[in-house]
């Protein structure tokens, strides 16, 4: 394999959360907050670092789905990796609450796919494996910030 379909391969699966037998897709938004949480991250940051991990996220999940011969292989999770940083960008702070309430939101949009989630699935390569998980990532904020702005966590 050559050296860029390794790097790929291994951005696409987040450093191997993609071949975890069960949910792959949750272990990846898991790995997500794990990583804000540890680095002491603001909501801001996490917004900001998923908005900077977009574009080497297409680019791996392009090549790594073009490498498997399949649309969306399920051991590509760094969609919902930069999905669950997005929906981070909505709360207050990031404390055991916001994290808990924003990983549940971006599961629920993520597996619901609510128009449009579903519909951006269709664009091609990298673009479609990762917007319907950024679009999710925007609800979930959306919601993440309401509840925080109504005091409810």
């Amino acid at each position: 394999m050559s050296p860029d379909r390794a790097a790929a391969r291994v951005i696409a699966t987040w450093f191997g959360c993609g071949y975890w037998p069960w949910g792959p897709g949750t272990v990846g938004a898991a790995a997500a907050i794990a990583i804000a949480v540890l680095a002491g991250w603001s909501p801001l940051t996490a917004g900001l670092a998923g908005v900077a991990a977009l574009l080497p996220s297409i680019w791996a999940s392009s090549v790594e789905a073009e490498t498997s011969g399949r649309k969306d292989p399920g051991h590509i999770v760094v969609d919902e990796v930069v999905g669950q940083w997005i929906t981070l960008a909505g709360a207050a702070q990031l404390d055991w609450k916001s994290c808990l309430l924003g990983f549940a939101l971006f599961r629920l949009f993520d597996i619901w796919k609510p128009p449009p989630v579903r519909q951006l699935e269709g664009l091609p390569g990298g673009v479609g494996i990762m917007a319907d998980d950024v679009m999710a990532g925007v609800y979930g904020a959306v919601v993440l910030a309401a509840v925080a702005r109504l005091n409810l966590y």
